[in-house]
């Protein structure tokens, strides 16, 4: 099994093509998106709400993605807050995920936020273990309603 490629070209995906280019390694985390919808979505997403798209890519093509914002809390001040954060199967444990979230660090750092925050589903053991890793911590929990 060979690792992701050192070092990981990742870019954030601005444009239409690679949005597009994203679209299945995201709808494996996300398939109640669909394909025909998925460019329209993430653009609306951008444009009313400030998400962004970040893309690993491994010998031409994205091994993982993540989608993120730049937001400010009261409670908490200016964070990196990631939507999304997924790495194709084929190409978990190889590093590219680790490589991934190591750029949203110091894109945050770059962007003057005071931490990386996200939320993930509690089904989700494997990831968690990935997250511990990684220095994340959980130190809340995630309440909400259907309205």
């Amino acid at each position: 099994m060979a690792a992701c490629e050192d070092p990981p070209m990742i870019v954030e995906a601005t444009t239409d093509e690679q949005i597009l280019a994203t679209r299945e390694v995201m709808r494996e985390l996300r398939p109640h998106v669909p394909a025909d919808q998925y460019l329209a979505t993430v653009r609306r997403m951008m444009r009313t709400d400030g998400y962004r798209l970040a893309a690993l890519h491994d010998d031409g093509e994205v091994r993982a993605v993540a989608g993120y914002r730049i937001i400010e809390m009261l409670y908490c001040g200016r964070v990196l807050y990631v939507d999304d954060l997924n790495t194709d199967p084929a190409y978990r444990s190889r590093g590219c995920g680790r490589r991934l979230m190591d750029w949203l660090k110091q894109e945050g750092r770059a962007r003057e936020c005071g931490a990386l925050h996200l939320d993930s589903g509690v089904q989700r053991e494997s990831t968690h273990r990935f997250y511990f890793r990684e220095g994340l911590a959980i130190n809340a929990y995630h309440f909400r309603t259907a309205l």
